[in-house]
């Protein structure tokens, strides 16, 4: 029961998260905002609502060890699942700039800083905003270099004459109920889990609760490639990855300090694949790899780092 409540949390989740992020690009568009900062802004901060409500919800429930285990894992799954994915159902992807090379290098920063920040074993309010700083320090970036970025969809809704505040405010907090409740269920329900299974909440988190989030990020990656806008797929995945660390674990800290225990081997070991993802991530993207060989590396990774997991599930 408590796995079919998870799936239909996980489910509600994403639906919550999918309402947000087109009744957003509504109004930013009515706003008359550039829509390069749609695209590279509120797309991957959309699709990384799903990891902000989890975890934001674990937090406040004390449940520390899952906030973070979601995190790391959705930044790796981001990259070892969904890019291989699209790395091996396309066979010709070539964005038409070279803007993501630079992009690409700006997921390492918040990794690395993440990681340095952890050494006193837990995340504080003062690295919460240190963090949350990055990510406004990212935006400037993507302010002053980024090219516009021209989605289909917003195309799509810029053809829609029939806006409404009323429908559109309506249908925005309708998404955020939605991500509310469905953080909550999928909290208490991957906490169920883990009790009746007798594995640890990071476990959970690492592997159940990450997956679960990362799936607007797949699916919106992957509808993108299709469409031949290889450049929105490969800038949401940036995008995630930054916001997962610097406004995800940015606001879980402000709420309350967050542990990490670094004597335990699969959370050195789940740092470790962060950061190896992340620098195939930005070695990708900075020699233009984008073929099925980098998929199939990254795939390696994603089966590394799924072994590794499951050798540690019951220690």
């Amino acid at each position: 029961m408590d796995f079919v409540i998870f799936i239909l949390a996980i489910a509600t989740l994403i639906w919550g998260a999918n309402f947000i992020i087109h009744q957003g690009e509504k109004i930013a568009i009515k706003l008359n905002i550039p829509e390069f900062i749609i695209g590279a802004t509120l797309i991957a901060l959309g699709t990384s609502l799903p990891e902000m409500a989890a975890t934001v919800t674990a937090t406040m429930n004390g449940k520390t060890d899952m906030a973070i285990s979601n995190v790391i894992g959705s930044n790796i799954l981001n990259i070892s699942l969904v890019l291989a994915v699209i790395f091996i159902i396309t066979t010709n992807i070539k964005p038409n700039r070279d803007f993501f090379a630079k992009n690409s290098s700006w997921t390492l920063a918040p990794v690395m800083l993440f990681i340095l920040m952890s050494i006193d074993g837990k995340i504080e309010k003062f690295d919460g905003i240190l963090l949350l700083l990055l990510m406004f320090a990212y935006i400037l970036f993507l302010i002053k270099k980024a090219h516009k970025i021209e989605i289909e969809e917003i195309e799509e809704i810029k053809k829609d004459n029939n806006f409404s505040w009323i429908k559109t405010i309506s249908l925005l907090l309708i998404g955020f109920i939605l991500v509310i409740a469905g953080a909550h269920f999928t909290v208490e329900s991957a906490s169920a889990i883990a009790r009746s299974f007798g594995v640890s909440e990071w476990i959970i988190g690492i592997v159940l609760i990450s997956f679960g989030t990362s799936m607007p990020e797949l699916v919106i990656s992957i509808s993108a490639v299709l469409k031949g806008k290889a450049d929105i797929a490969i800038g949401n995945i940036i995008g995630s990855n930054i916001a997962n660390i610097t406004i995800v674990i940015g606001f879980s800290a402000l709420i309350r300090d967050l542990p990490i225990d670094l004597t335990n081997q699969l959370v050195i070991f789940n740092l470790s694949t962060m950061v190896v993802a992340t620098i195939m991530l930005i070695y990708i993207t900075a020699n233009k790899l984008y073929n099925i060989s980098a998929g199939i590396s990254l795939l390696i990774l994603l089966a590394i780092f799924i072994k590794e997991t499951i050798d540690n599930m019951f220690i």
